[in-house]
């Protein structure tokens, strides 16, 4: 049963342990986010295809000393929105960044860290160019800008960024079939984009799986339908026009994930100076899913950087 916590907020359960659940919506969207510990705020966005849960190694660690918050994204796990349009309205990063800047409000967080994976780092980047009056610090993990992945896809790496292409199709193609084998889906992503396929465990991918549901493949799909048709083009834009990102920036990346090398002597770093003035970052001993296979090094990264 929920409880009334505040005005639009609502206590419910979740797989975290330590960690108090609440419901926050804004907007059309009623987000799920998980809040523990104590100190500086912290928010923590997950990537594709899973859920907060991708913290559970790292959100105790990083409660020692902080006040984390865990949200699912738009449309996944336990966040629910309406559908996305044909090209993914509703689900640009721009959009959801700015959906979470107001659930950081309603919980009390008026200037905040983030850090992002994946998919998450996209929406932690835009919010750090669109709201950098409340952005404190970024790191973002296993990324570089849209715009930039878009450009640097080669036909050496285009084959292992599948998704950017095959879930922006027209609905309802990718969804009908990613529906069909949702388990084998899921499967074949948790054993070849990491490094260490043990390191998600059984209890993590019963977790990905039971959220994986219709409803929550089809936000996925207008997810990346949004990064074909409307994040790239807001980045290219932004870029034109100088906008920068304030506040410093941590880029961190899985040395063992095939990734296009945008810079041989800089790597991701060279990239994102393009955008930023202060940025640090390094690869860790990882594949794709870094918060799940290097948990540790990756807590003293952001230790580091968040100070």
């Amino acid at each position: 049963m929920e409880a009334s916590l505040f005005p639009g907020e609502r206590v419910t359960s979740g797989p975290l342990s330590g960690m108090t659940y609440q419901r926050v919506a804004v907007e059309e969207a009623d987000y799920l986010v998980a809040v523990g510990g104590s100190g500086p705020p912290v928010l923590l966005l997950h990537g594709y295809p899973q859920t907060h849960f991708c913290w559970h190694r790292v959100a105790p660690g990083l409660a020692a000393s902080h006040t984390v918050v865990a949200a699912d994204l738009r449309g996944y796990g336990g966040t629910e929105a309406p559908p996305g349009g044909p090209h993914g309205e509703g689900f640009s990063k721009r959009e959801i960044a700015s959906e979470l800047v107001q659930v950081m409000s309603r919980l009390g967080f008026d200037r905040f860290a983030v850090a992002g994976h994946d998919r998450g780092g996209r929406v932690a980047y835009r919010m750090a160019l669109d709201h950098p009056e409340r952005v404190e610090r970024l790191a973002v993990l296993n990324i570089v800008p849209t715009v930039d992945q878009f450009e640097r896809m080669t036909p050496d790496s285009a084959l292992d960024y599948f998704p950017w292409f095959f879930l922006a199709q027209p609905a309802p193609l990718p969804e009908r079939l990613i529906e069909s084998q949702a388990e084998f889906f899921l499967q074949t992503i948790f054993d070849s984009w990491p490094a260490s396929p043990e390191s998600i465990t059984a209890e993590a991918r019963g977790q990905y799986l039971a959220a994986f549901t219709p409803r929550v493949i089809a936000a996925s799909c207008a997810d990346y339908r949004a990064a074909f048709h409307i994040d790239r083009r807001q980045d290219a834009e932004d870029l034109a026009a100088g906008r920068r990102i304030s506040c410093p920036v941590l880029v961190l990346w899985g040395a063992s994930e095939l990734a296009p090398e945008p810079d041989a002597s800089g790597g991701p770093l060279a990239v994102w100076r393009r955008w930023a003035d202060d940025v640090r970052g390094r690869p860790l001993a990882s594949g794709h899913f870094i918060p799940e296979e290097a948990p540790e090094r990756l807590l003293e990264a952001l230790g580091d950087f968040l100070g």
